[in-house]
């Protein structure tokens, strides 16, 4: 690590090789409404009822309850009465069941395929699942096009998940056999998931980092290490240093434990928050005297610099490893160029 000081790391230890991840936890997406002067006295359940009527009442409790529904940014009661013109904030999954879903005639980048399996090279900026705010256009329906049996599975077969803006890897079963075993083999930490991300800061030397991680106290779109005595699931990240620049670094992690957001929070957590995630401080920082090609590629990364570039599993029939791999994309790619230029620029003017 750089010499910028930390948070305590009682949780690091030294790097060893990894066991693969379980199964990722969903995504969520904030929606944000105000209760209406006239609905002044009336319960809070009820009047959220007709704000999102896209939802059920007894689903619209239930996130009450959980805390993903809050009243000025409070955690209330459903039968609490409300005064008028409070803002809302509702966080929900970004899934809906597949029968809900369409085919739709989207490209895929399929890297591996047979009977049993898929493997998808998932672009930044493509959903995994359909949700309230994006019912078409996603990764579930383009799938269901490619291969209409895969209505017939739980989730069109997928068994694990990027973030939206996430690129690289995943890996989709065809059947309910090959969908058992890649299940049993991602909760088990018998597969394999590597990335590549571009972190703020220079990393000395790589480490694993085992900090559990649960919903953000506050913020409930947002993952957070969990304190001592908070909610939380394990969850565990191996990385190694890769390449180092004046300012950031290249770093390939392992995943021990596939917790939503596990990279970049922990990334963030140690303080090397990764490049361009908007959500755990990621905004781009310039080496002085940066070069202008640097400036502008940083100015203009709007998403975080992480791909999921390796992917390996026995497979599901044979019992057979196997390993896709996927290079870094364009955008990606001229990040890392542009930073090693910049750093040779400078080492050259002393």
């Amino acid at each position: 690590m750089n010499a910028a000081p930390g948070p305590p790391r009682p949780h690091e230890t030294p790097m060893s090789q990894p066991n693969p991840p379980e199964n990722d936890d969903n995504e969520r997406e904030l929606l944000e409404s105000s209760i209406p002067l006239a609905s002044a006295g009336r319960r809070f359940d009820q009047v959220l009822a007709e704000l999102f009527p896209d939802f059920s009442r007894s689903r619209l409790t239930e996130w009450i309850k959980a805390g993903d529904a809050l009243l000025d940014g409070r955690l209330v009661k459903p039968k609490e009465a409300v005064r008028g013109g409070e803002p809302v904030t509702l966080s929900v999954r970004i899934e809906v069941e597949t029968g809900e879903a369409l085919p739709e005639d989207i490209p895929l980048e399929i890297l591996f395929q047979d009977e049993d399996v898929l493997v998808v090279n998932k672009p930044a900026g493509l959903v995994v699942h359909p949700g309230a705010g994006n019912p078409r256009g996603t990764l579930v329906n383009a799938l269901l096009h490619f291969d209409p049996r895969l209505a017939g599975l739980p989730r069109a077969g997928i068994v694990h998940r990027l973030d939206k803006d996430t690129s690289g890897l995943m890996v989709v079963a065809r059947n309910l056999r090959a969908h058992t075993s890649l299940v049993e083999q991602l909760s088990g930490r018998e597969a394999h998931r590597q990335y590549l991300a571009v972190v703020q800061g220079t990393m000395v030397a790589g480490t694993t980092i085992n900090a559990p991680i649960g919903r953000h106290p506050t913020d409930r779109v947002r993952m957070a290490v969990a304190k001592e005595g908070a909610p939380g699931r394990d969850a565990i990240t191996h990385y190694r240093v890769r390449e180092k620049f004046r300012a950031h670094t290249l770093v390939e992690c392992r995943l021990e434990t596939g917790r939503t957001h596990q990279i970049r929070v922990h990334m963030a957590y140690v303080r090397h928050p990764i490049v361009g995630d908007p959500l755990y401080g990621g905004s781009f920082r310039l080496p002085k005297a940066a070069t202008e090609d640097l400036v502008a590629r940083l100015q203009g990364f709007k998403r975080q610099a992480l791909h999921a570039e390796k992917l390996s599993f026995k497979h599901p029939a044979t019992g057979e490893m196997v390993t896709v791999e996927s290079p870094m994309p364009e955008d990606m790619q001229g990040l890392v160029l542009d930073l090693r230029n910049d750093t040779a620029a400078a080492k050259k003017a002393g």
